[in-house]
């Protein structure tokens, strides 16, 4: 087991810290809601989820997906607060502008404009598969972006909302603003993508302060579902009472952890691996 902090288990028969995911699943496993899950479950929160659509997937790439009806879509989120309650949530695959359209809706109707939520961006699966309708860019920028309480895009994502090219602290930092602009309270730039960069320089960013994050750059070409892993442990942080800027901190420590003891699957790129904590000595 690596050496990063854990967050507090719950006393055996205690009800845990409920958390969300809002996305879609891998039929893989690799990433998406089965990626959040794993991360929940490894940091003992009790982990719900909206399915917002369900993926053909393996380790190579996303051959299809369909989406799930909005009234499907609202009525998980619906159900689940409404009855079980939630500290924390985060989204992540969302497909069309339908679909955020919805979340965004439903998550104003049921009174958590206060609950933390982590708005990870995607826009395409880390093999260039489109995961993301183009013309759903603008209701991610001005319909969700607004309600988050931290946006995570990576560079690529960054190119796509704000058309800033990130190659070097500089563009970084421009970056991070032109994202803050948009309306979310916290900003992470994620630099995991940077060219030639020997570690993995991320930018959180409030509209006042920069918080810089930098961690070693784990040499694997197992790094499927590093992104959703990232944003699942923040809001498992968050949901603690963590502080946006130590709950980056913590989930740094946890996907590179994760970086560490992925594994081959398939003929592709193999997951990071949450299941680290299980694994023998």
């Amino acid at each position: 087991m690596g050496t990063v902090n854990l967050l507090p288990l719950t006393p055996p028969g205690s009800t845990p810290v409920r958390v969300m995911t809002i996305a879609g699943s891998d039929s893989g496993g690799g990433a998406g809601i089965q990626a959040d899950l794993r991360t929940f479950a490894m940091l003992g929160v009790h982990g719900c989820v909206a399915v917002v659509a369900v993926t053909v997937q393996n380790s190579v790439g996303v051959k299809a997906f369909h989406e799930i009806p909005l009234d499907i879509i609202a009525g998980q989120i619906e159900a689940v607060t409404s009855d079980i309650g939630i500290a924390a949530a985060k989204t992540g695959m969302l497909a069309s502008a339908e679909i955020i359209e919805t979340v965004a809706a439903t998550w104003r109707a049921e009174g958590l404009e206060d609950t933390p939520l982590v708005v990870d961006p995607v826009c395409a699966s880390m093999h260039g598969d489109p995961l993301l309708h183009h013309s759903a860019l603008d209701s991610l920028r001005n319909t969700l972006f607004p309600l988050a309480t931290l946006i995570t895009p990576n560079l690529d994502e960054v190119r796509l909302l704000v058309d800033i090219d990130v190659i070097d602290e500089d563009s970084q930092h421009r970056a991070a603003q032109a994202l803050h602009a948009l309306g979310p309270k916290w900003v992470l730039v994620k630099g995991g993508h940077l060219r030639g960069a020997t570690e993995s320089p991320d930018l959180l960013y409030n509209g006042r302060e920069f918080h810089q994050y930098s961690t070693p750059r784990i040499d694997t070409g197992h790094d499927h579902g590093a992104g959703d892993t990232l944003a699942a442990a923040t809001t498992c942080a968050l949901a603690h009472g963590y502080s946006v800027p130590d709950a980056i901190g913590f989930a740094k420590g946890w996907v590179t952890e994760c970086l560490r003891a992925a594994y081959p699957l398939g003929h592709g790129h193999g997951p990071v691996n949450a299941l680290f904590r299980l694994q023998a000595p």
